[in-house]
């Protein structure tokens, strides 16, 4: 992706340099993986956040702090085209954008969702509209999850700006308002159909923001950006993490699609552009 030198995102609010706070015990193993896996998984954060233990934060090297400087100015770069896409998009709809707030963090955050460690992955808050982002989580796509590439992190970013939109247009209130009306598997599918829409959002965004240039001319998004979107996409699914982390695949407990379904529904947003395209909700075969 070509982002140096271009807009970045005032929507930002860096707290990097500040201690996350003391965060209360009380979310156990169990807690803790199952946050794991939610916002490994690109999680909305409409599910309360278990307490972790607290931590102190990482003393980073000069060299990792300028790493972590650069990270921060790609996703910022990121979040500015997000705007300028969305942005447009709702206008031509004869609506207005409210852009979501990006939460840099480092070790721990507070957020209106609850507390979280770098190990709960990046995540939307809808509570208070926020993407939540531990740089750390860019260097682990590479090397934990073999999806190298820097726009494997902004189909990260795009994912999570997704939840915002589905917060924006009501979706996410919806289908919080089924927890505790359906079983737990029912939940689990509308749970997966959100987030395979999120993935179809972050793919309508690359489709828009291919059409953005650099001063010569030149897309800022080619097509090995999105073999990497994809392969994040594959990386981060389900059955996949399942099979990592446990050895075999419960398909009744997905709740953000195999990797199969996250590619398909990226792709498709990417080749249509379209978001009337976009009902997962009335798809067939997602289960």
């Amino acid at each position: 992706m070509l982002w140096q030198g271009r807009r970045e995102s005032s929507n930002v609010d860096d707290r990097r340099g500040m201690s996350g706070g003391k965060i209360a015990a009380g979310g156990g193993v169990i807690g803790v993986i199952a946050l794991l896996l939610n916002f490994l998984l690109g999680g909305d954060g409409s599910v309360p956040i278990p307490q972790l233990p607290s931590q102190q934060q990482t003393e980073l090297s000069p060299q990792e702090a300028a790493a972590d400087e650069q990270r921060a100015k790609f996703v910022k770069v990121v979040l500015a085209d997000t705007e300028d896409v969305w942005g447009k998009l709702f206008q031509q709809s004869g609506n207005r954008y409210s852009a979501p707030t990006l939460v840099l963090f480092r070790d721990a955050v507070q957020s209106a969702c609850g507390n979280a460690s770098s190990a709960s992955g990046p995540f939307y808050c809808p509570a208070d509209n926020d993407l939540y982002i531990d740089l750390s989580f860019y260097e682990e796509l590479q090397t934990k999850f073999q999806a190298p590439g820097d726009f494997a992190m902004a189909y990260v970013v795009a994912h999570e700006v997704g939840h915002h939109i589905q917060s924006l247009l009501g979706t996410s209130a919806k289908v919080q308002r089924l927890r505790g009306q359906v079983s737990e598997e029912e939940y689990n599918q509308y749970s997966v159909r959100l987030e395979l829409q999120a993935d179809f959002y972050a793919g309508v965004w690359a489709h828009h923001a291919q059409k953005i240039t650099t001063a010569d001319g030149r897309s800022i998004i080619d097509a090995e950006d999105i073999n990497e979107a994809l392969n994040a996409a594959q990386a981060i699914g389900d059955d996949r993490l399942q099979k990592r982390s446990q050895g075999y695949v419960v398909p009744e407990s997905f709740t953000h699609g195999s990797s199969a379904q996250r590619m398909q529904w990226f792709k498709k947003g990417f080749d249509t552009g379209d978001l009337s395209q976009g009902d997962t909700f009335k798809a067939s075969g997602i289960e």
